[in-house]
């Protein structure tokens, strides 16, 4: 438990210190944000701060910080230590910093911003790339509550043979077409209060459920005798399994979304930075409740590994009864849903945008949301229907994830170089997970299937190039920043 607490401590008052230096280098002014220049009753919505902070908040925190850390025990309780660390100098910085360069270049998406600061070649590659990452985003948040709703809750099988879950799906399916196409305060401001109750009060009662039933949870001094099955390679492995929990490019495009309703740039601190610790504090319970929940020998390494949503509802039940228990699950479905809206309302933001589609116009809007969906669609049926469907989406959204967070860090990185601020900040995660992408996916087998060592040598003079590109070139392109 002391490695836990430790852990928790290195989160919040490393987040109360390093927010307080990245609002220090940004100097958040007086100036007007876009959700009053340019607001439209859609997208640019003036809302405040509170309301700003849960919408981001649930817009971030999908299964990612759960489902990710659950399997992240399983490397041991060095966890609990690199998830805040991870947290507090990327993840959180990460957010910050998108939120606050998008306020400042009139709300625009991570796509155009890319464009502006890194030019109109890798601005192609990412727009394509981060579409392709939302859909992914998509289909997994439609899975994971579904799956939780009615295994958990209606006590049945979710299999694709089951009507009762393709009626669940339905049901997530029309409410994510409704939040996609309207405006933003209608349902999005209006439910996600609710939302966020929920979610708060299922993530204390976890909480405190570690202390009140005695989770066993192993100290870091004696790692050796946990029998923890990956440990080895924990770099990448490690960092590509927790995702969400320590750095998220899905966040970037959340950040944007929400800073089209933010009024006062000074809000950024506590909407964008403060919010991403919140997510950090939430892969610290569950992946303490998940290595408690191995100690006490109510799951088995393989489940952890396998079948991390059946581990939710074994370890809420277990901490906090049936009542306690199923408010837990739905704080836990709620996270994908709220997560699932967003992705695909930003999806449709960015495709318009790449088309010059005016979505103010529902005329517009509907037929490209209607698209959008029918692909869902189609990738979910196929995710269903194959046994390793679902391992193989979310390891492709995982890696897909944090390689969207390299280039999200590399236009950063641009933004403070351009603006005479210290883009070493933006440089360390970036060439850190520069290093985590290359080498996954030069060794894993959804991509090169090459030997560590040389997939490490590799990864290594991606790395590299990485440092040099935005030391020597970046900025040196015909794209003028709003600054």
């Amino acid at each position: 438990m002391i490695t836990f607490l430790i852990g928790i401590v290195i989160l919040v008052l490393g987040g109360a210190a390093y927010g307080k230096l990245c609002e220090k280098v940004m100097k958040p002014t007086d100036a007007v944000t876009p959700a009053t220049a340019m607001q439209d009753g859609v997208d640019f919505v003036p809302m405040k701060k509170w309301r700003n902070s849960l919408i981001e908040l649930l817009n971030i925190a999908g299964t990612g910080p759960i489902l990710g850390p659950l399997q992240g025990v399983l490397f041991g309780p060095i966890a609990f230590i690199t998830i805040p660390i991870g947290c507090v100098i990327g993840g959180a910085f990460h957010d910050y910093m998108i939120g606050m360069i998008s306020i400042r270049n009139k709300g625009e998406q991570v796509p155009n911003l890319v464009n502006r600061f890194l030019g109109k070649h890798v601005y192609t590659f990412y727009n394509i790339f981060v579409c392709l990452l939302m859909l992914l985003v998509g289909v997994v948040f439609i899975y994971t509550p579904g799956d939780l709703f009615v295994a958990h809750i209606l006590g049945q099988e979710s299999s694709i043979s089951n009507p009762t879950l393709w009626i669940v799906y339905g049901i997530i399916f029309v409410y994510y077409i409704m939040a996609t196409l309207f405006p933003i305060d209608k349902i999005i401001g209006r439910i996600y209060p609710v939302f966020g109750a929920i979610l708060l009060l299922s993530a204390v009662g976890v909480f405190v459920g570690l202390f009140a039933k005695g989770y066993p949870l192993v100290e870091l001094w004696n790692a050796a005798e946990g029998g923890y099955p990956l440990q080895e390679n924990f770099i990448p492995m490690f960092f590509v399994t927790v995702t969400c929990g320590i750095l998220s490019g899905f966040h970037s495009t959340q950040a944007t979304l929400v800073s089209r309703t933010v009024v006062d740039e000074r809000e950024g601190r506590m909407t964008f930075y403060n919010m991403m610790i919140a997510e950090g504090f939430i892969a610290m319970i569950w992946a303490a409740a998940g290595m408690g929940a191995l100690g006490l020998n109510l799951v088995d390494a393989d489940t952890l590994s396998g079948s991390a949503t059946q581990v939710v509802g074994i370890v809420a039940i277990n901490m906090l009864g049936k009542v306690g228990g199923i408010i837990a699950i739905i704080g836990v479905i709620i996270l994908p849903v709220t997560s699932g809206d967003t992705a695909l309302r930003s999806l449709r933001l960015m495709v318009g945008d790449a088309v010059h589609l005016d979505q103010t116009k529902k005329k517009n809007a509907l037929p490209l949301a209607v698209c959008l969906f029918t692909v869902v669609g189609l990738i979910l049926f196929w995710a269903k229907g194959n046994p390793a469907g679902f391992n193989v989406l979310w390891r492709y959204f995982s890696w897909a994830n944090e390689t969207t967070a390299v280039f999200a860090c590399a236009m950063i990185a641009a933004y403070m170089k351009k603006n005479n601020m210290p883009y070493v900040m933006a440089l360390i995660p970036g060439t850190f997970y520069t290093f985590i992408v290359s080498s996954y996916i030069f060794n894993a087998k959804i991509g090169f299937r090459l030997p560590w060592v040389v997939s490490y040598a590799l990864a290594v003079a991606v790395s590299l190039a990485y440092v040099w590109i935005i030391a020597r070139r970046v900025g040196k392109n015909d794209a003028q920043s709003e600054n």
